[in-house]
This record gives C-alpha cells, sequence and structure tokens, in this order.
C-alpha cells in the first residue's frame, strides 16, 4: 500500500494503485490521479481535478481550489493536468469558472516552483517553467516552452507566445510575442532580443533562427515603420519560414495589444 495512514482520501477520489499518498495530505471527492503519481505531505487535492501519469505534487500544494472569482457560485468546474509535472510546495493551481472555458488546463513536462500560482481558466502548455513565485492572473494563455522569472505577475486574459523567455519581477499586462526575451512592468515591458539559446537548445535550425533575428530587426527596430507596415514587410523579406510566419500571425490575433517595445539588445 502506498498511501501513509495519517493521509485523508474520500472514498469517491480515484487514485491509481500505484501512486504514492505522502503523510497528511488530503484527496478530496471527484479527484482522479493516475499512475506513478507522486501526493508529498500536507498536499491537498480537490475539486473536480483529473491528474494523468508520473506527476509530483509537493508538500502544502493546493490543486484544483475554488477560483478567486466572485462570481463563481459553486458550480462543477474542472481542472486537467497532464503528465509529468513537477508542482513543487505550496503551488496553488484553480478550477475554471462558468464564464470562461470551464476548466483550467495544465500540460505535460512544466516545472511549477514554489508558490507559483496558475489562476482560473488558463491554458498552460508543455515543457513550460514557472520559477518561484510566479502568477498567472485569470484567462492567461502560455504556450509551450515558456520560462517565466521569479515574482513575476502575468495579468488576466494576456497570451506568451512559445518559446518566450520572460525575466523576473516582469509585471505583463500586454501579449509577449513568442521566440523572444522580454522583461519589465506594463508601460516599461522591453523585449530585448530573440531567445536564441532558448531556441538552439530546442532544435530551431541556425537558418530558422538567424531569419527570426532579421524578423525582430524588422518588427521591433524600425521606428519609421508602423506595426502593419512592419508586419508585412516582414512576410515580404522573409517568406517560408513557419516561426516567423508564426511571429507575424501571434500579432494578428492579439485582442490586448502586443509588447513592441524594444530595450538594449541581449544577442
Amino acid at each position: 500500500m502506498n498511501i501513509h495512514p495519517t493521509a485523508v482520501i474520500d472514498p469517491e477520489a480515484q487514485v491509481h494503485a500505484s501512486t504514492k499518498v505522502g503523510p497528511y495530505a488530503v484527496i478530496e471527492k471527484g479527484v482522479v490521479i493516475g499512475p506513478d503519481c507522486v501526493v508529498c505531505p500536507h498536499a491537498v487535492v480537490t475539486g473536480l481535478t483529473t491528474i494523468g501519469a508520473r506527476n509530483t505534487i509537493g508538500s502544502f500544494a493546493n490543486i484544483g481550489g475554488p477560483p478567486q472569482d466572485l462570481k463563481y457560485n459553486n458550480e462543477p468546474t474542472r481542472l486537467v493536468i497532464g503528465d509529468d509535472n513537477q508542482i513543487r510546495e505550496y503551488v496553488s493551481i484553480h478550477r475554471g469558472t462558468p464564464g470562461g472555458h470551464g476548466v483550467t488546463t495544465v500540460g505535460s513536462g512544466n516545472l511549477l516552483m514554489a508558490y507559483t500560482h496558475i489562476a482560473h481558466d488558463c491554458v498552460v502548455g508543455d515543457h513550460v517553467i514557472m520559477a518561484n513565485a510566479a502568477t498567472l492572473g485569470g484567462h492567461v494563455e502560455v504556450a509551450d516552452r515558456v520560462i517565466i522569472g521569479g515574482l513575476t505577475a502575468v495579468h488576466q486574459f494576456v497570451r506568451i507566445g512559445e518559446y518566450a523567455y520572460i525575466g523576473g519581477m516582469s509585471g505583463l499586462s500586454k501579449d509577449v510575442p513568442p521566440y523572444v526575451i522580454m522583461a519589465g512592468i506594463r508601460n516599461q515591458m522591453r523585449v530585448t532580443g530573440i531567445n536564441r539559446i532558448g531556441l538552439r537548445r530546442s532544435g530551431f535550425t541556425t537558418d530558422e533562427i538567424k531569419k527570426l533575428g532579421q524578423a525582430y530587426k524588422i518588427i521591433f527596430r524600425s521606428p519609421d515603420l508602423l506595426l502593419q507596415e512592419a508586419l508585412a514587410k516582414t512576410l515580404e523579406e522573409i517568406p517560408d519560414c513557419s516561426p516567423v510566419a508564426k511571429l507575424v500571425n501571434f500579432f494578428a490575433t492579439s485582442k490586448r495589444g502586443v509588447v513592441r517595445m524594444a530595450g538594449d539588445d541581449e544577442e
């Protein structure tokens, strides 16, 4: 038996036989936990929460709690978590709301460091790293392989594009484009270059990284061009490059506006 005798598990919770549950952990009705997970001491998993395989839930984490939304009235909303996540101590992840997706989603292979928070209706992709005390407001979308520095706060409804790198202690009120390095707060948010190291480590070709660098210069380093002019020029000068096309499309689909202000290059 992998369940410590002091753990409290509701009879209607579904916990795979291979999952280990530590001392004083609490798993409530409606929870489904897959194989080979570890629920550390004093963790709480509650609500209509489904957790996949090989996840570790750290001590004092609160997973599946009700959303921090005054309109919420105990509706049956959900939290869905994928596989192979490291959810460290004191992390909190809340269920969705009826006015949002009705579900909060966390993908697979993520590292959520201590005290990080994922609010209601967020969508977090795969292989995301959130450093200590990083916080996502409600309805935030974080694409695959994003890194968010410690003590960073992300405003509700913001989108962060894939492979973006967010510096610590940032405050994001606008969408952050994919592939870039960004830091700052609100009106001082700055994009300082392409995330070359992260892209190289993730298998992007030298040619793709070079073309993204060219796109960066056109979009972020051409003060004489309006945004639409810069995007059109980017597609004209750098055709047939999927990452560049994704970068341009990110601007086109933004509802909050995208960070375009450039800082000192780190390239």
